[in-house]
């Protein structure tokens, strides 16, 4: 099927290579052992010439494109479906789709640990790199209007200004490679473009967004694979390029309200998502689209679940707040399902509640079971909502992700 023709060609291009020369850093300050495995790597390599995309035609079977029509609607019917619910839930998935993005990448964390950084907790370093991309996706989503070189820059910026800043918000200028050893590129899986090649590739990349002829979800697979193949940045490639997926489905618009967390669906299966930018490199956009569908549908199902899960809890929590409905007990009860560690000074920041007086809305929910005070401080105490923790690891598990760090 062919779904748009600004090439006479039918078939997607794969990757072309070129061949370079990798010579070992005179700088570097090797043991021995290091040095011969550095020394091992000089010679001769090969690098990816990713094909300029903006004006292809896209060719995709007719059950490709079937699928990822479905997958866009229910993509669509779940934005819809929260209505006059997205305040209190819109946070939650975008956190959801932040850490799972993140455990693609084997940076895991639990709920509570992540919450916990939300607060300023950075003892732990995986919570609080999460914390950052759920701040870059934040990022992507505000700038989806304008998807552009500057955009993508941006969230990078915001995903590694704490971890990286020497690389934050920069387009690469060295070589980098994926799997193979630390020392050079010979032996890698994939080897992606030299770095002059990444500011055109992106920028060809740019133009084959903005194009209005090719159905949304097959756009944004293809585009996502794009730019994992150019792979723009030394850090944090496989994050920002699915940031990118959020902007895109906010920008053609798929999602109005909400994050749907495609990379929890991604992370059913991640061998078969790598699988599909393999694919995509030899030739075949066709499964990284069908990856993407098939991650959509199982993303909605888990959030859907995941809210029904917080509506059961906030519901039951009705029958033990002896407070008058008026009370802003109430809206702390409210602000734990999308934030659920909780302290003096996040009250004053989300509801006006003076740190002084945070207490008096605080011990009701203490005294009904529905918060518990961790910390055994008489200063910056913080309490924390065990049933909402416990709904957003279930969460996690059902999309794959194991070995929480605590």
């Amino acid at each position: 099927m062919d779904i748009a023709s600004h090439s006479p060609s039918g078939t997607w291009p794969a990757v072309e290579y070129e061949t370079l020369t990798w010579e070992m850093p005179v700088e570097a300050g090797y043991g021995l052992a290091d040095l011969r495995a550095a020394q091992r790597q000089s010679g001769e390599y090969r690098a990816a010439i990713p094909a300029d995309i903006a004006d292809l035609a896209v060719t995709l079977p007719s059950e490709v494109i079937v699928d990822a029509e479905e997958a866009s609607h229910e993509i669509a019917r779940f934005d819809a479906e929260l209505g006059d619910e997205i305040a209190p839930f819109s946070s939650v998935l975008l956190r959801t789709e932040s850490a799972a993005s993140s455990n693609i990448e084997n940076l895991t964390a639990s709920a509570r640990a992540i919450a916990e950084a939300e607060l300023g907790d950075s003892s732990r370093r995986n919570a609080t790199m999460i914390v950052a991309n759920t701040d870059a996706m934040k990022a992507a989503i505000e700038l989806a209007d304008r998807i552009d070189g500057d955009a993508i820059l941006s969230v990078h910026a915001t995903l590694m200004r704490a971890s990286k800043p020497g690389i934050a918000g920069m387009w690469r200028t060295e070589q980098v490679w994926i799997g193979g050893g630390d020392f050079g590129p010979r032996g890698a899986d994939f080897v992606p473009p030299r770095h002059e090649l990444v500011a055109p590739a992106i920028d060809d990349l740019i133009r084959f967004t903005k194009r209005a002829d090719i159905p949304a979800l097959p756009q944004i697979a293809i585009a996502h694979a794009q730019f994992e193949t150019i792979h723009p940045f030394p850090d944090g490639n496989g994050r920002t390029g699915r940031a990118l997926i959020q902007a895109m489905l906010r920008n053609k618009r798929l999602t109005r309200q909400v994050t749907v967390p495609v990379s929890a669906g991604l992370l059913t299966d991640t061998d078969s998502y790598f699988d599909a930018l393999t694919s995509y490199r030899e030739g075949d956009p066709a499964q990284m689209v069908e990856r993407l569908s098939a991650a959509s549908v199982l993303a909605v199902a888990n959030g859907r679940h995941l809210i029904s899960d917080l509506r059961s809890i906030r519901a039951g929590w009705e029958s033990k707040i002896t407070a008058r409905r008026d009370s802003a007990v109430h809206r702390v009860a409210d602000l734990l399902l999308k934030r659920p560690v909780i302290n003096a000074r996040l009250l004053q920041g989300e509801l006006g509640i003076s740190t002084g007086n945070a207490r008096r809305y605080v011990d009701p929910l203490t005294d009904a079971g529905i918060i518990a005070e961790f910390t055994d401080r008489t200063r910056n105490r913080a309490w924390r909502a065990p049933e909402v923790l416990g709904a957003l690891d279930a969460f996690a598990e059902r999309a794959g992700r194991r070995g929480l760090s605590p």
